[in-house]
C-alpha cells in the first residue's frame, strides 16, 4: 500500500492550500482516510478525517471552517481543503487511510508526508 501525499509548499498568511492523497497499492475499499499534522518540535495532531463511502467528514474543533477534507472515490484519492493559513499552521501533514472503522481511531497505513510553511 502506497500514499502519496502531495500540494505543499509555501504560502502567505491568509492564503489556501489544497492537499492531495493518492492511494494505491491494495484492494478492497478504503473506510476512513485521517489527515494529522507535526509542528515544528511539537507531537503529532489530528487534523481532520473523511469517511470514504458516505463522505462524512470531522475536523478537529480548532480547525473547523478553515479545514475540510474530502475524498474522490474513483481516484482513491483524498483532499484537504486549508484555507485562512496562519503561522501557526506551519507543519508536516501526514495522510493516513484506515480499511476498517476502528475505535479508538487508528490508521493501518500513513503517507511520507509533506512541508507546509506559512509565512507572516
Amino acid at each position: 500500500v502506497q500514499l502519496q501525499a502531495s500540494g505543499g509548499g509555501l504560502v502567505q498568511a491568509g492564503g489556501s492550500l489544497r492537499l492531495s492523497c493518492a492511494a494505491s497499492g491494495f484492494t478492497g475499499s478504503i473506510y476512513d482516510m485521517g489527515w494529522f499534522r507535526q509542528p515544528p518540535g511539537k507531537e503529532r495532531e489530528f487534523v481532520a478525517s473523511v469517511k470514504w463511502h458516505f463522505g462524512d467528514t470531522y475536523c478537529a474543533d480548532f480547525m473547523k471552517e478553515r479545514f475540510t477534507a474530502s475524498r474522490d472515490n474513483a481516484k482513491n484519492t483524498g483532499y484537504l481543503q486549508m484555507n485562512s493559513l496562519k503561522p501557526e499552521d506551519t507543519a508536516v501533514y501526514y495522510c493516513a487511510i484506515a480499511f476498517v472503522d476502528y475505535y479508538p481511531r487508528q490508521y493501518d497505513y500513513w503517507g511520507q508526508g509533506t512541508q507546509v510553511t506559512v509565512s507572516s
